[in-house]
């Protein structure tokens, strides 16, 4: 095979070889940010109310008392940590199967958001939770029964989903 040369461009200076003027330029940027005004939050008292494309806990849409989801899997397939498990079975009713168990284990979760993006049915999505503590590492397996949430209570995350697909 014959070897390509590659060429640049443009060669960096002298002093863009030693990051002199990059340096500068981060340290006017912290020195700009030391004489703004400061903002504190007093978390217990003063809660932070997150917007509509935040990430919070994944949790399941329940519609007319039933969940959503038709236990297709994509979700658990998805998800780089791992942490969703999912086993269908067959009902009678108009959907062919439903989840018999949905656990998500919420140490393993990273937040990423794409089973959301995955689902078809709407079924799973990011809710705007963001307080998670835990006593053991049971406590942080979430079933059907922590993460089903009312649609009416994610209409906000719902309609930013539908807005931006």
């Amino acid at each position: 095979m014959a070897q390509t040369k590659i060429t640049r461009t443009s060669d960096l200076t002298f002093w863009q070889k030693l990051y002199i003027p990059e340096i500068i330029k981060g340290m006017k940027i912290t020195i700009r940010q030391m004489f703004l005004p400061k903002f504190t939050r007093q978390y217990p008292e003063e809660r932070w109310n997150p917007p509509a494309s935040f990430r919070g806990r994944p949790v399941l849409v329940e519609e007319n008392g039933k969940e959503r989801c038709v236990a297709c899997g994509l979700c658990s397939r998805v998800c780089p940590a791992l942490a969703i498990e999912v086993q269908a079975s067959e009902t009678e009713l108009n959907k062919e199967r439903y989840p018999v168990k949905f656990e998500i284990n919420m140490l393993r979760c990273i937040f990423c958001g794409l089973c959301e993006e995955a689902c078809p049915e709407e079924a799973i999505v990011m809710s705007k939770e963001y307080e998670l503590t835990f006593n053991n590492q049971e406590e942080a397996i979430f079933g059907k029964d922590k993460l089903l949430i009312s649609k009416e209570n994610l209409k906000e995350r719902l309609e930013f989903l539908r807005q931006y697909r």
